[in-house]
């Protein structure tokens, strides 16, 4: 029996996320990389086994960041931007890194803009950090693997 090398892993933790070409921090969270491609099926007469599938479109669920509260306004800014109609559309990438430090693996999104930020809760009698998210709609992603 031949026994494979073992692949590069990534670890999920080990990850950047980079707009317009700068990386913009770190991020605790990265959450809704996602595609899902909705079909419609359609039955032909004669054939009641199963039905043949015709793709219909996809969608991309929002990108969600989550990181703790900095002196950094920049991701707020972008946001309030596009509260007074002034949307500045930015691609962007989250990189993950393996244990060594070496890019694996990115998933590029295009056409983005913040249309959700939440502030942290803030509680006296809690120890957890204060955390800010920001929601970004975008026109799709694509996954580009390191060799």
């Amino acid at each position: 029996m031949k026994i494979s090398k073992p692949h590069n892993v990534g670890s999920a933790f080990r990850f950047v996320v980079e707009l317009d070409g700068l990386i913009v921090g770190g991020f605790s969270e990265v959450t809704g990389m996602k595609s899902e491609t909705e079909v419609k099926p359609l039955w032909e007469g004669g054939v009641n086994s199963h039905p043949h599938y015709m793709i219909e479109h996809t969608k991309y669920p929002n990108i969600v960041l989550k990181r703790g509260i900095t002196n950094s306004s920049e991701l707020w800014e972008w946001y309030d931007s596009v509260t007074q109609g002034k949307i500045k559309r930015k691609n962007g990438s989250i990189i993950l890194h393996n244990q060594a430090g070496t890019e694996m693996c990115r998933w590029n999104f295009f056409g983005a803009f913040p249309v959700k930020w939440n502030g942290p809760d803030l509680n006296a009698t809690s120890g957890s950090v204060a955390i800010e998210s920001i929601e970004l709609v975008h026109e799709g992603l694509k996954t580009i693997f390191k060799k």
